[in-house]
């Protein structure tokens, strides 16, 4: 009897160890991901400076008392409104001057084309020698003269009275006024009387790096251009102070043609609409510029990516659940995920968690993340 338990004791243990032999190795439990395609949006950041469209000085283009403003400080003024009052007795003096000198040549004309009109048939009949005649026709070419000179005296000196209005050269918000009433202005004196900005559309000034540049032009965009053969163009986004995301979106539209060899960077120009004044010729801002669109890339989260020495790799599960360790080659980076150039195709499964724990041909359990998963992740 004994010994008949001692036999069944050894095969149970014989058994247990040929269980132990056929059981499969230990999978590693790994979250997966399927791996999709994507129009990546790659964007720059820069800071900027907010310069109005139009900026214009007012000026005293005559001198003289100032005695009129005319207008609401920093308010909207439009083109051609009256804005100050230069005393104007001088040029109302210089104009009546130069009326009366025009009045007096176009009498003096007159009268030299009578002469010449009386001597013509005198000259005929030989009563009038060639000399008599040839010195009145100089006379009356003298007198037409003058009266050209007179006229262009009198427009100037109508010019210089239409100055003693200074009157705004454009639609705008004016400035405050840089001179007091009483004060003698002019191009000798103070002649700087206010200025005016256009501020309906403002300028965003901004500088990228020569390697940005060089990145733009290997895509073929070209900053400062539009591209009709493109679905997209490089437009701009600004970030006010308060980190608020200005609601129009601006176009690129001029470029500097050279490097600053100081910087090492280019300027860069876009317009925008400012039709509610949010925007402040002066304002340093945030601009986001969109650099370039990859349509259908391969895209995976930045977290999935190895990076060592010898390059970036990451773990993708193959058919029979193995782990291969698969190098890519990386684009650019964007929202915690990362464009891959080549080594990756569409529908992979690759491990975004739990990949440290894995070698080469390791047996894996792949469990696919869900989507609030891979929002508590990021």
């Amino acid at each position: 009897m004994n010994r008949l338990c001692e036999v069944l004791i050894i095969f149970l243990l014989v058994s247990l160890a040929g269980c132990k032999k056929n059981q499969e190795p230990e999978r590693q439990v790994v979250t997966v991901e399927k791996v999709g395609i994507d129009d990546v949006e790659i964007y720059g950041e820069y800071v900027g400076r907010i310069r109005a469209k139009r900026f214009v000085e007012v000026r005293a283009r005559v001198e003289g008392y100032l005695e009129q403003m005319l207008f609401e400080e920093g308010k909207r003024v439009h083109k051609n409104q009256p804005l100050f009052r230069i005393n104007s007795d001088l040029y109302k003096a210089r104009v009546d001057k130069a009326k009366a000198q025009l009045k007096k040549d176009n009498a003096q004309k007159a009268k030299s084309d009578r002469d010449v009109e009386r001597l013509q048939p005198l000259y005929a009949q030989n009563a009038a020698s060639q000399l008599d005649l040839d010195n009145a026709k100089a006379a009356s070419e003298s007198a037409e003269a003058n009266v050209a000179m007179s006229k262009a005296d009198l427009a100037q000196a109508e010019l210089e009275l239409s100055y003693t209005t200074v009157k705004s050269p454009i639609d705008g918000y004016i400035s405050e006024r840089y001179v007091d009433i009483g004060t003698l202005v002019g191009p000798g004196s103070k002649s700087l009387l206010a200025t005016i900005v256009e501020s309906d559309e403002v300028l965003v000034d901004f500088s990228l790096t020569a390697l940005d540049y060089l990145r733009s032009q290997q895509r073929n965009v070209r900053l400062g251009e539009q591209d009709d053969n493109r679905s997209w163009q490089p437009n701009v986004t600004i970030t006010l102070a308060d980190n608020s995301v200005y609601p129009i979106k601006g176009i690129v539209d001029f470029a500097e043609p050279q490097v600053d060899p100081q910087t090492g960077t280019f300027g860069v120009r876009a317009e925008l609409p400012n039709p509610n004044r949010i925007l402040l010729p002066g304002q340093f801002t945030k601009v986001k510029l969109l650099l370039d669109v990859r349509e259908h890339a391969i895209v995976v989260p930045t977290k999935a990516v190895v990076t060592e020495k010898g390059g970036a790799y990451i773990y993708v599960v193959r058919r029979d659940s193995t782990a291969e360790k698969r190098f890519i080659e990386l684009g650019p980076e964007f929202e915690n995920q990362v464009v891959v150039e080549r080594g990756l195709g569409e529908g992979e499964l690759i491990v975004v968690e739990g990949f440290h724990k894995l070698t080469p041909g390791s047996l894996v359990l792949p469990i696919v993340a869900t989507k609030e998963e891979e929002e508590k992740s990021l």
